[in-house]
């Protein structure tokens, strides 16, 4: 019998097997489940998991071929098998002297040199030697893009605020609805603004609009000439970079072998180095490279990418969670549930395996969540009380972000009620209370934990996740680095906005739904 049937078996044997007789019959469970990496703990004793389930899913692992695809993507192999390419973000974050190759040339080198010229670009921001058209200091920082040219940097942005420069101020605009750059200019000065125009190819549909109307909102203030002083690019497309006014000299390049969702550490990563600083920008590579390297050279049994992905497909394959919640007790954290959902929905969101053929099974489970303790006083209830198994992360830090014996206090009731969630999660109410009080437990968490939330932590915490994703998708053997599934809705949109922008009466040919709801959007726009 293999692995994924013995599995199949064995969550049957092992259904009414409560996390509570668990702990009662192991009582040094909590202690010996546990592993840490990184500068991060994870505390996955409360998962519905025993040694003879870890024994399983390690032979999981080990018969879909984790260890070599690991070493595959490490070394510059086109695992990125429907684009022929390699995925090799790890290189991002390669100290200098490490020698990784792609297609038989060394990348390293080319990194460093990027991250030197983004370096000395913002020391010049940050120190006011790069000045606006008129003469005056850079005071606010405004990042144009979408998907992985925004979530990232806008999470890191926000998670890292305390140790950024209070003399610039960073805005994003991702969404092409007008609202989005109205909200984000609002309040700015167009002599004080600059603005990052992230998109690898520059032709990025909602990035373009949005960038063409901060493009005429500086113009119209500082006249054609200021584009030169106000822009900087993020792209790989010189050409249409220098068409939109942007000087080729301030552009900053990545490789088609860094996916967007596994970009922030690049030069998308722009933002949060003017941000953090060049010093705090590396800070955050060398969190996520130890990561990196945890993940490629410890055993499976204490590697922590691996047990959290390998309890993921257990909890979403064999157990039927279909989706995972990710609570931190940060309010720094709050946009990183919004950041896993690209990285791993958007990475195994896939029903297609490498060979063509259909996935046995479900793939990537839905992620969501919030900060705690917002979340305990909305959706915390289906959790305890709901029908649905919904596993979760619990996210935490043992220091809090000042060093007041007021903040001090707060921070240990945060994180008070982070541990009594899991235990309340997991072990529920005794049985002898009315039906409608009673909380069952059994419900699976995981708990993470690390010192503090610097730019370190948050880059190993990220490598964590992108290579827990990495190893689910190897489990399901599928391709974790293409997006294929997001092109169709583009390639639609572009003629529905002609369709929508025409003067005449256009001939519809979709669906009838789709024809009825474009002829009444133009009826209330006035048009034919």
């Amino acid at each position: 019998m293999g692995a994924w049937s013995a599995l199949q078996a064995h969550a049957k044997d092992t259904a009414r097997l409560t996390l509570r007789e668990r702990f009662a019959g192991d009582p040094a469970r909590g202690e010996r489940l546990a592993a840490e990496g990184a500068g991060w703990y994870l505390d996955y004793s409360k998962q519905r998991v025993g040694d003879d389930t870890l024994r399983l899913l390690l032979a999981l692992a080990g018969e879909r071929g984790v260890a070599a695809r690991i070493e595959a993507m490490f070394g510059g192999a086109h695992v990125n098998v429907t684009e022929d390419r390699p995925a090799l973000h790890v290189a991002l974050r390669a100290p200098f002297g490490t020698r990784i190759e792609v297609d038989g040339r060394d990348v390293v080198p080319d990194v460093h040199a990027v991250l030197e010229r983004m370096g000395r670009f913002c020391e010049r921001v940050r120190d006011g030697r790069w000045t606006g058209a008129g003469g005056g200091r850079i005071r606010h920082v405004v990042n144009i893009g979408i998907g992985g040219s925004d979530l990232g940097p806008a999470m890191a942005y926000i998670a890292l605020r305390r140790h950024a420069t209070r003399e610039l101020g960073v805005r994003f605009v991702a969404n092409v609805d007008p609202a989005s750059l109205q909200k984000a200019l609002h309040g700015l000065d167009p002599a004080e603004t600059l603005f990052i125009v992230c998109s690898k190819s520059f032709t990025t549909r909602e990035t373009l609009v949005n960038a063409r109307a901060a493009r005429e909102w500086c113009t119209a203030a500082l006249g054609e000439d200021a584009v030169a002083r106000h822009f900087v690019a993020v792209s790989t497309n010189e050409q249409g970079v220098r068409d939109f006014g942007i000087d080729p000299d301030n552009m900053f390049g990545f490789w088609d072998w860094v996916g967007g969702r596994y970009s922030m550490d690049s030069a998308v990563g722009l933002s949060t180095m003017l941000a953090i600083g060049p010093n705090g920008f590396r800070e955050m590579l060398d969190g996520f490279h130890a990561m990196d390297v945890h993940f490629r050279d410890t055993p499976f049994e204490r590697n922590l990418p691996v047990l959290m992905a390998l309890l993921s497909v257990w909890n979403n394959n064999f157990l039927g969670a279909a989706t995972q919640a990710v609570i931190s007790y940060s309010q720094d954290l709050q946009r990183f549930p919004a950041y896993l959902q690209q990285l791993a929905m958007e990475s195994n969101g896939k029903r297609v395996t490498v060979d063509g053929g259909p996935v046995a099974g479900h793939t990537a489970p839905v992620y969501w969540g919030s900060t705690g303790t917002n979340g305990q006083h909305s959706f915390f209830q289906a959790l305890h009380q709901g029908t649905r198994l919904v596993p979760c992360d619990f996210i935490g830090f043992c220091r809090p972000g000042g060093d007041s014996p007021d903040v001090a206090r707060r921070h240990d009731l945060l994180m008070a009620n982070l541990f009594a969630q899991g235990e309340a999660l997991a072990f529920g109410t005794p049985a002898d209370l009315p039906p409608h009080r009673q909380c069952p437990g059994n419900a699976p968490s995981s708990t993470l934990l690390a010192e503090t939330l610097t730019p370190y932590s948050l880059g190993a915490l990220v490598a964590l996740y992108e290579h827990s994703v990495f190893v689910q998708g190897t489990i399901w053997n599928i391709d974790s680095f293409d997006q294929w599934g997001v092109e169709l809705g583009k390639q639609l949109a572009a003629t529905t906005e002609s369709e929508l922008l025409a003067d005449a009466e256009p001939a519809l040919a979709h669906d009838s739904s789709t024809n009825a709801l474009i002829r009444r959007y133009r009826r209330e726009r006035g048009k034919p």
